[in-house]
C-alpha cells in the first residue's frame, strides 16, 4: 500500500482572521518555476508590485526580503503572473503550517497584525 501525504489546504494555516474577509486581499503572483503551498510567506516585488516567495537573503531593493502576505491557497508553477489571494492583515496563524518562516519574517508578520501561534 502506498502512503499519500496531503499538502496544506487553502486557509488551513489560519486560527482566526478579521471579520468577513478583511484579512484577505486579491494579489498577483509573479511567475514562479515551483508550486507554492498554502501558507507560503510572500514579499511584494518593488519593480512589478507582484508577490513572490519570501527570500530573507534577497537584494534589499527587491522587495521579497520583507514578508507582506501569506498565500491563502496552493498554486501551481507558471511562466506568467497569476491572480491569487493573500492574508495581509489582522490574523492568527499556525507556525508549523507556514512555509519560509524565520525570526525576521515573524517580526514582519507582527507588523501586519498577523500573530504566529505555536
Amino acid at each position: 500500500m502506498s502512503i499519500k501525504t496531503e499538502g496544506v489546504h487553502a486557509g488551513e494555516f489560519l486560527l482566526s482572521e478579521a471579520n468577513g474577509t478583511r484579512s484577505r486581499k486579491e494579489i498577483t503572483l509573479a511567475a514562479t518555476a515551483a508550486d507554492l503551498p498554502a501558507g507560503q510567506l510572500l514579499g511584494k516585488l518593488t519593480a512589478s508590485g507582484h508577490y513572490a516567495p519570501y527570500d530573507p537573503d534577497a537584494d534589499p531593493a527587491d522587495g521579497s526580503e520583507t514578508v507582506t502576505a501569506i498565500l491563502w491557497a496552493p498554486v501551481g508553477a507558471s511562466t506568467e503572473a497569476q491572480r491569487s489571494v493573500g492574508i495581509v492583515r489582522d490574523a492568527e496563524v499556525i507556525e508549523r503550517l507556514l512555509t519560509g518562516l524565520d525570526t525576521a519574517g515573524e517580526i514582519d508578520l507582527l507588523a501586519l497584525g498577523i500573530v504566529v501561534r505555536p
